[in-house]
């Protein structure tokens, strides 16, 4: 067992313990009703099950075949469901929710929207939609077979999305001012009315119908490409979507004839530096200067196609 995978497991169980204790887990009910977390989690899967069966029920929750069956005597004991006979399977029953079961989750659902969004409230804009990147990145890379993306050409609107997501992303993480956000929309305003589609190029990375990312190839000069614009989605990393990105920007410019590829990052970009340094770029020059509203070190970076 590695370090990095004992690492791993601590905080993995660190975080478990932080969140239980967020959401009230570990009280003996949830959400100061007369319910368990698993009656609970019974009662959504029935309201949004449209009727499936105690076996389909347990493989979905992963519970005990005995365990469940006593669970689900009780809430129907207490009037809050019903088996019904199966439209395809005669041998089967049907668990379906009461009007007052469904009048109960409807109670419960809404104490549990009241409950996360006291706890989401106390973030700004910002935060909250580094939260939600953040679960959505846990969700992706635990969730066994991931959603698939695909590498595709930009359409109407997305060249919009490209100048807002740079310009909130650096914003969030870096603090930079408006003044990268108006070099964004520079050089993708000059793509869009002056690029050669022979010479010059941009993908759109797409996760499940959304946009997550996005790299462009234009001409330096006949000699060489200039990678521009790189940005993988926070929601969307660990995919390898990054590497893709480049590789694909690789391709095409040694296909049409470059024989180098040049870029310039800064030296905060350390995720973004790393995937340079995977890819074969090498550090040609770096210039301490203030940019964005703060000082920065900018790099030039190059690498032989």
């Amino acid at each position: 067992m590695s370090d990095q995978h004992i690492a791993a497991v601590a905080q993995v169980r660190a975080f478990n313990r932080f969140y239980t204790r967020q959401i009230g887990v570990l009280e003996e009910h949830l959400l100061r009703s007369d319910f368990t977390l698993t009656e609970v989690r019974v009662l959504f899967e029935l309201a949004e099950g449209q009727g499936i069966s105690a076996a389909q029920l347990g493989q979905r929750l992963g519970l005990n075949a005995g365990y469940l069956s006593r669970l689900l005597s009780g809430l129907q004991t207490r009037g809050l469901l019903r088996r019904e006979p199966s439209a395809m399977d005669g041998r089967a029953n049907r668990l379906v929710l009461t009007d007052a079961g469904r009048e109960v989750f409807a109670q419960l659902d809404a104490a549990s929207n009241d409950s996360i969004g006291g706890m989401v409230q106390t973030l700004s804009e910002p935060g909250q939609q580094r939260l939600v990147e953040a679960m959505t990145q846990i969700q992706t890379l635990l969730g066994g077979a991931a959603s698939q993306y695909v590498l595709r050409d930009p359409r109407p609107g997305d060249m919009g999305w490209v100048i807002h997501k740079h310009g909130t992303l650096y914003a969030r993480e870096f603090g930079w001012n408006a003044e990268f956000e108006a070099l964004v929309a520079d050089i993708v305003t000059r793509y869009l009315r002056e690029h050669d589609p022979q010479t010059e190029r941009c993908w759109i990375a797409e996760l499940d119908g959304t946009p997550v990312g996005s790299v462009f190839v234009v001409r330096h000069d006949a000699q060489n490409a200039k990678l521009r614009l790189l940005h993988v989605d926070a929601s969307a990393r660990g995919l390898g979507i990054g590497q893709r990105l480049v590789e694909e920007a690789m391709t095409f410019a040694r296909a049409v004839g470059y024989k180098r590829m040049v870029l310039w990052t800064n030296a905060a970009l350390t995720d973004a530096r790393r995937l340079y340094e995977r890819a074969g770029f090498e550090l040609l020059t770096e210039q301490h200067e203030q940019l964005f509203g703060m000082p920065q070190v900018s790099q030039l970076w190059a690498r032989a196609l």
